[in-house]
């Protein structure tokens, strides 16, 4: 008897596993839009940023984004500093990274093409990369050594 009442229970379950995978398909072919932001500065200028801070936030990052305004970027934060890494699958916008130590200084700019699987890695462990459209740092004259301004960063 006991197994006959789990039977219509466990015909459901194929049907929430496709659910499952579909909403997840779905989600990785989507932009991340609604991710906290926090307020950066570089100089003069001010950073709206998107806060990417999740294993699963930082591998979609900004993958399928179309456009960007110009004052916007995305954050990248890691649990602690190491050589970090990146490449633009599914990127179609022309990114620079910022690589940022903990005290807020750019340890080196690496421009990315949109949809490379080029690696483009920190020059020593950082726990921050700020991705920006490409050129944002170019035309504001912000080079490695500059420091960027924001609570995330350690006095």
């Amino acid at each position: 008897m006991t197994a006959l009442k789990m039977i219509p229970a466990m015909r459901s379950l194929p049907l929430l596993s496709l659910a499952l995978v579909c909403a997840s398909a779905l989600a990785q072919n989507a932009p991340q839009l609604d991710l906290p932001r926090t307020v950066l500065t570089a100089g003069m200028y001010r950073i709206d940023s998107q806060v990417a801070s999740t294993p699963r936030e930082r591998e979609i990052g900004l993958m399928f984004r179309r456009d960007m305004p110009a004052q916007e970027g995305m954050l990248f934060v890691f649990e602690q500093p190491g050589v970090q890494c990146f490449w633009m699958k599914n990127t179609l916008l022309p990114l620079t990274a910022a690589f940022v130590a903990d005290d807020g200084r750019i340890v080196n700019l690496a421009d990315m093409k949109p949809r490379s699987e080029d690696s483009h890695c920190s020059a020593e462990p950082v726990r921050y990369v700020l991705e920006m459209n490409q050129g944002w740092f170019a035309k504001r004259g912000i080079q490695a050594g500059a420091k960027l301004g924001g609570a995330l960063f350690k006095r």
